[in-house]
């Protein structure tokens, strides 16, 4: 059977078009590797404990060893389930700074800048306090308040306008300068992914979803690409689209289904015995993330989840109340106060992003520490280091090479410095003092620049953003188009995070939806030229 629309990869910016093209009367296939959202754990909001690093869920990759961490390698979480990585992400809904949006369109990406983009925000949006200039209502995508309070997090908000921070209570309106509470994607208490937001509501006659579905390869015929091979339950399977393919595999996926099908850089095809259909040195390259430095404190007489949870007796009691008002601790987001600040003064937006909670750990996955502690995780939101993606073996089941080169730039080692140095401004205002707070992470003996840019690459470690890897540009050199469209390859799109030329200043969730709404009405206009 052809199909009108093949989609490959069922997460965040898949679920979107999948809904959006089949509720215009096209057939659609959608294709995910992974399998069904019906895991309970992926529903429970601090179910991402038991979601990452679940082979069930997650792809479960690793970084190689990176010198700017002082050897190590990371565990890189991606979702391998229905609903992709918001599925088992920190449900944060974040849009970015307007400043990304208009550095896009500034580059030539036409149309891209914020007043472009705002609108396909608001589309999808669910917002809890309604519609507003900046907030749509009656969408798919739920945003919510956190439904837990904790007086050591108001506290270091209070202390973080102390030391100059504004306060906020809405991070997405073009400006999120200042500190509050993370709106999340959550719904009464569960966590809503793409899949149950968008598929439930999709258009079942026109639109079939295909699960444990691994595609191998695109369908290449005299240069339109026409079509995917993928492997289902032990099979060989081929599905033919009438006008496009659409690659929403994600920015690890993504490019390494364009290498794998002989669309990429050349040498490494052929290293790999891959006949070269497009050589595209840039596919897999531009690779950006947001690195968190986890910083961390041991406090005396705060409540924090490391003493409420520390016996039996706690922990029934937060699941209680979980069961009974769908709120508490297990209803947490990995990270509930948000901070947006500059690095340095003269900065006209805020390049430092912080994720504080009531909580304390060696590293995530860790047990608790048996004493109250809090962290306050702190990211450039927008490195200058740059990696890639690259096949490993010509088997699509061969988990590709992923290199972030975090804080391989002199950039990148400063904003690290002074981001902790931040921190632990704000840590000794007076709101945070009561606690008498003693530094765990990075440790009081990291002071001078160099002291403190090998303390970050110590504790250095990814908040899971990885965007740019098949990026649209306005110049030959980017793979896509700002249509999304690859260059000299008909037939094909790329809908995903590994579009973006820059990453933007927030996560990363919300902003590849809205991609996926904006690409949404690119294909459909094209489809009537």
């Amino acid at each position: 059977m052809k199909w009108d629309y093949v989609i490959v990869g069922a997460g965040s910016a898949g679920c979107v078009l999948a809904n959006r093209l089949s509720g215009k009367g096209h057939k659609v296939l959608l294709l995910e590797a992974g399998g069904r959202d019906n895991y309970h754990w992926i529903r429970i909001p601090m179910g991402y404990l038991y979601c990452i690093g679940n082979p069930r869920t997650d792809w479960c990759f690793r970084t190689v060893p990176e010198d700017g961490l002082n050897g190590r390698s990371l565990v890189y979480p991606r979702g391998k389930v229905l609903g992709g990585c918001s599925s088992i992400n920190g449900m944060l809904y974040l849009r970015g700074q307007a400043a990304d949006y208009d550095g896009w369109r500034q580059m030539g990406n036409t149309g891209w800048g914020w007043d472009d983009v705002l609108p396909y925000f608001k589309r999808s949006e669910d917002y809890v306090d309604g519609a507003s200039d900046m907030h749509g209502a009656g969408g798919e995508w739920r945003v919510d308040n956190q439904r837990l309070h904790w007086d050591v997090l108001d506290d270091w908000k209070a202390a973080a306008i102390a030391a100059g921070l504004p306060a906020s209570d809405d991070f997405n309106t073009g400006d999120n300068e200042g500190v509050g509470y993370f709106k999340v994607n959550q719904r009464k208490g569960w966590r809503l992914n793409t899949a149950r937001a968008f598929l439930g509501a999709a258009s079942g006659e026109n639109l079939s979803v295909e699960t444990q579905a691994h595609t191998r390869r695109l369908l290449l015929e005299e240069g339109r690409v026409v079509g995917v091979e993928y492997d289902q339950h032990g099979s060989r399977k081929t599905a033919r689209a009438r006008a496009e393919v659409i690659l929403c595999a994600g920015a690890i996926g993504s490019p390494q289904i364009l290498q794998l099908s002989g669309i990429g850089p050349g040498d490494l095809l052929q290293s790999h015995g891959i006949e070269t259909l497009r050589d595209m040195p840039a596919i897999g390259g531009n690779l950006q993330d947001h690195l968190q430095l986890r910083c961390s404190w041991r406090l005396t007489g705060a409540k924090t989840l490391n003493t409420l949870s520390a016996t039996l007796w706690g922990k029934a009691m937060i699941g209680l109340e979980y069961m009974i008002k769908r709120s508490g601790p297990m209803s947490m987001a990995p990270s509930q106060l948000g901070a947006f600040a500059k690095s340095r003064a003269d900065l006209a937006t805020p390049d430092l992003e912080f994720h504080v909670q009531p909580l304390s750990l060696d590293a995530f996955g860790e047990p608790l520490h048996d004493f109250s502690g809090m962290t306050a995780s702190v990211c450039n939101l927008r490195p200058e280091s740059r990696g890639h993606i690259r096949i490993t073996s010509p088997d699509p089941a061969a988990a590709p090479e992923i290199a972030l080169n975090y804080l391989s730039t002199d950039g990148d080692r400063q904003v690290a410095a002074n981001a902790i140095r931040l921190a632990r401004r704000i840590m000794d205002e007076a709101p945070m003092r009561r606690y008498a707070p003693q530094e765990v992470k990075p440790g009081i003996a990291a002071q001078d620049d160099a002291e403190l840019a090998h303390a970050a690459g110590d504790i250095g470690t990814t908040i899971f953003h990885p965007v740019g890897t098949v990026h649209m540009g306005a110049n030959d050199s980017a793979p896509l188009d700002p249509r999304l469209r690859l260059r000299g390859v008909d037939g094909l799109r790329v809908v995903d995070a590994s579009v973006m030329p820059t990453i933007v200043s927030g996560n990363t969730n919300s902003p590849t939806i809205m991609i996926a709404e904006k690409a949404a009405d690119m294909i459909l206009e094209d489809a009537h030229k």
